[in-house]
């Protein structure tokens, strides 16, 4: 009877770390990674340009309407419907879609840098002014602004928060579209710069 040779020790996914699963290595995290380096990595990576909105009914008698430009936003899922939003820590957005449930993001068309530039300043008061010559609807579903002039537009409701490092990924089910007849192509963000398409 012929017997089949043993494994060597060689090639046992035991002995050999570098076929062990990855979950096993333990590795360590790249404390060697600088912030700046990462951010240099990650700045060759193009990503289109949304603007969150949502409507914060505390803040003053009639509430006040809050933009945040972001570039880490993605779909995740169609059925159900889900999208996903990465906001910093502690940040207004943050704190108010803790708060409030349902929120918009409208699609920015490559003619909307500005749109993009004034909700991305950071220290700004109050966000009044910035919405106070844009045009926008109101949605019906979030009560959010949505920019007039966007390739689209999409209201959300938070399905789940998960903190990831100093930023919160919002999970939330897209309740409504809109897709205005918008011309052009996307407004996109590379090596840390509005650009476009074309």
């Amino acid at each position: 009877m012929q017997r089949t040779p043993a494994p060597s020790r060689a090639s046992s996914p035991s002995a050999d770390p570098a076929a062990a699963p990855l979950c096993d290595l333990g590795i360590p995290h790249a404390e060697g990674v600088s912030d700046d380096d990462f951010k240099a990595a990650m700045s060759r990576l193009a990503a289109g340009v949304v603007l969150v909105t949502a409507h914060d009914p505390d803040d003053g008698p009639s509430g006040e309407d809050v933009g945040m430009t972001a570039t880490a936003f993605l779909s995740v899922s169609l059925d159900p419907p889900l999208v996903l939003v990465s906001l910093r820590n502690d940040s207004r957005m943050d704190d108010l879609l803790a708060e409030v449930p349902v929120w918009g993001v409208s699609l920015l068309a490559e003619s909307q840098r500005h749109v993009a530039g004034r909700f991305a300043m950071k220290g700004r008061v109050s966000d009044r002014l910035l919405f106070a010559d844009l045009p926008y609807t109101r949605g019906p579903h979030s009560g959010a602004p949505l920019i007039g002039g966007a390739l689209a537009t999409l209201e959300c409701r938070t399905e789940s928060r998960v903190v990831a490092g100093d930023h919160t990924l919002v999970v939330a089910r897209v309740l409504a579209t809109t897709l205005p007849s918008a011309e052009g192509g996307p407004l996109t963000y590379f090596r840390g710069k509005y650009r476009t398409l074309g």
